[in-house]
């Protein structure tokens, strides 16, 4: 135990730059995931039927590929096209792109759950689709969709460690450098799994608190 506590002051500086980053890009990559979510959810409601196929081709297409294909598609084929990206820039990129669908099914799930009731009075006072959108769908949904929306947010802090095959230096990628140096896996990894844990747990409580805060409105 006090080899474990003396390696662990030494290994924790480093582990904690790495999970700034981990937390910086996990962040980011949930941004990214929510926006494009929202816009294939509402795709996806479309009176149109290209557009419907359209999203659902979409949907079925970046969740039939596993992410870390993905961050490769990402960082190193798009400059084989002259698109050359950072690493991190690409890690949120692939990230946020490989979670929006599952954010998008979130979201799907919570606008279908509105009351039709709620929709017919709406269009009865003469608010035309976007203006439901906006005014009903939107806030009603959004707020059913939070509890799976927790859910994806602490996979995605989880799934952030696959961005350190593309270099980026985040907690796991920086845990893996330590261990190959010092050679004290069983210290380092045990380390990783608690700060893991340890940002993963105020994520949940800070969804859950949300959802508290927006059921009492």
């Amino acid at each position: 135990m006090a080899e474990f506590l003396t390696d662990s002051a030494i290994f924790l500086p480093v582990l904690l730059r790495g999970l700034y980053t981990t937390i910086l890009l996990t962040l980011c990559a949930l941004v990214v995931s929510v926006l494009l979510g929202l816009v294939w959810a509402t795709m996806a409601r479309s009176r149109f039927i290209g557009l419907r196929a359209a999203t659902a081709a979409i949907i079925n297409v970046v969740r039939g590929i596993p992410i870390i294909v993905q961050l490769f598609c990402v960082y190193f084929v798009l400059p084989e096209i002259g698109i050359n990206l950072y690493p991190f820039a690409a890690g949120v990129i692939g990230l946020g792109l490989a979670y929006s669908v599952y954010q998008a099914e979130n979201f799907r799930a919570g606008f279908e759950a509105v009351d039709p009731a709620l929709l017919e009075a709406a269009q009865s006072l003469g608010m035309d689709d976007r203006l439901v959108m906006r005014r009903v769908v939107l806030p009603l949904g959004i707020r059913i969709a939070l509890p799976p929306f927790g859910n994806t947010a602490v996979m995605l802090l989880k799934d952030s460690s696959i961005a350190s095959t593309i270099t980026i230096a985040e907690l796991t990628r920086a845990g893996q450098l330590l261990a190959i140096s010092t050679f004290k896996n069983g210290t380092v990894y045990v380390l990783i799994a608690l700060l893991y844990l340890a940002a993963s747990l105020p994520l949940a409580a800070a969804v859950r608190l949300l959802e508290r805060r927006m059921a009492s409105r």
